[in-house]
This record gives structure tokens, sequence and C-alpha cells, in this order.
């Protein structure tokens, strides 16, 4: 038992010491700094809720030196900030291609200016397919951990026995435990910052009830319109019901939001109506969500 448990323990060293050269500090918030993961060659990926300036960021690198970084864009809803650098030497992290399972084992590694690499040990609790966060994003999958994250651990990488990235650690988008943000949720949100320098969500202009409707079918009545909207550009009048976007039905307001993920902001999307009892068809241009100051 001895030699099983030695063995364990040089095996998880080794995967930390296989992937820490890809772990930064990143200083965008006052008190104490968090974690971020070299993800391509120049990029660096934290999580957003730790990024509280947009200037005069830096990190500290493996070797312990300090360097500026620039902040290319952020994404509130799935909670990943992408940082540019000159870090030349740096080697991006491995990502895994397999989805993990609930009970693989996992590490999540961050980085602090005092204390260097840090390591937390746990396995993955659930798994389930596409999850909206409370934020508005989609996450890729809903990962949950069962490990322990420190204040400066979110935006650090986490990691398989393998020493493959499933993705990078964040507290903040559940109650519950911490998440791993999906390696393809970053890598869907690190190439649309890199070319537009945010993310660009869908809106119609509406405010939707779910409604019944006869034959137990049921429907999204409109309460409320943004006068300037691309839904009332489009002829929509308040008190229609939307009864299809896209190719789908649609009976509450997460229907609409899948829609809409479907479709980029510039494109027409159609819609079935119903008004006074009798069914309309509009296309609708779908119009890019005001970003709040």
């Amino acid at each position: 038992m001895a030699n099983e448990l030695a063995a364990l323990s040089n095996d998880l060293a080794a995967v930390v010491a296989q992937s820490k050269d890809s772990v930064v500090a990143v200083h965008a918030r006052p008190r104490f700094s968090s974690s971020g993961v070299l993800w391509r060659p120049g990029v660096l990926v934290t999580a957003e809720h730790t990024v509280r300036r947009e200037e005069e960021i830096t990190v500290t690198l493996p070797d312990g030196t300090n360097q500026p970084a620039t902040l290319a864009g952020s994404d509130p809803g799935t909670d990943v900030a992408v940082l540019k650098t000159n870090w030349a030497g740096g080697k991006p992290v491995a990502q895994n291609v397999a989805d993990p399972a609930p009970g693989n084992l996992v590490l999540s590694l961050g980085r602090s200016q005092d204390s260097g690499v840090n390591a937390t040990m746990g396995i993955v609790s659930a798994v389930s397919g596409a999850w909206r966060t409370w934020r508005g994003g989609r996450l890729d999958r809903y990962i949950r951990l069962d490990l322990t994250l420190y204040p400066g651990s979110s935006g650090g990488v986490v990691v398989n026995t393998a020493g493959e990235a499933i993705g990078i650690a964040t507290s903040a988008l559940s109650r519950i435990a911490g998440l791993a943000i999906p390696a393809s949720t970053i890598d869907r949100v690190v190439d649309e910052i890199l070319v537009r320098g945010r993310i660009a969500r869908g809106y119609l202009g509406v405010g939707l009830q779910p409604v019944e409707l006869p034959d137990h079918h049921k429907g999204l009545i409109v309460l409320s319109l943004e006068r300037e909207g691309p839904a009332a550009k489009a002829g929509v009048l308040i008190g229609d019901i939307f009864v299809k976007l896209g190719a789908k039905d649609v009976s509450d307001t997460e229907d609409v939001q899948n829609a809409l993920e479907s479709c980029p902001v510039g494109e027409g999307i159609g819609a079935v109506l119903l008004r006074g009892g009798v069914s309309a068809s509009v296309t609708i241009t779908v119009g890019e969500r005001p970003r709040r100051s």
C-alpha cells in the first residue's frame, strides 16, 4: 500500500510539473491576483470575474518575472477573459479532446506571485450537456468540480491525470461548487474575441411570456416591444404570439435563446406568429444585445 501511495503521489507531482509552466498569476484586480493559462501562443485566458481593470494588467510568469498583458476582450456570460502577451518562452497547455466523466480525478493549478504554482486535487462530480449560465452565456458542457478553489485559483487550468486541460476553473458561475469552463467553450470565445473584440449576442427586443393555446399547445405572447428593436422593425406587435422561431417551436424564453444561438447577429430569422388567431410569418433581422456599461 505504501508503494502504491508513493507512486500515486509521484504521478500527481509529475502532472503538476508537466502543466505548471503554462500557468501564470494575473494582476488585474485589487488586493490579490487570480490565475491564468497560456491557451495559445501569445494568448492567455483567465476568469472574467477576476478582471477588474482594462489597463495596467501584468502577469507573473513561471520564472517569477512580471510582464505586461493587454485585455483583448472578455465575455461575462461564460466568465472568460482573453489577454494578449509577448511571452515568448511559454508553452500552451495541452488540451483534452475526450469528455470528462463523473469520478474522474482532476487537478486545478493556479499561481500566485508569492507562493508560485499551487495545486488542488479532487474529482469531476457531475457532467451534463450544454448549460446556460445565470449570466446569459452558454457553456458547451456543465462540468462541476469537487475540489477546493482558493481565492486566487479562479482562471487556473483544470487538468486530468494525463496533464491535459479540460478547461479553466471558476467559482463565479455556481453557488453549489466550482466549475470547469470547458476547453471547447474557451476556444469558441477566444476565436470570436480575437476577431471582434467581444462576444456578440443576439436579441429581438421583445418581452415575452408563455401562454396556453388551444389543443394543449403553447406559445410566447409579446407583452412589451422595444420601439426601435429588431422585432418592432420587422412588424411584430404587442399581443402577437410567437409559436415558431427559426425551424423550432417555442414555448418558453429558453427556446428563444437557443434559436438565437444558431443565428448570427445581422442575419434574418423566420418567425411564425398568431395575430388575432390568424397565422402570420415575419423575418426578423437579429440585433446585437446592448452591452451593459
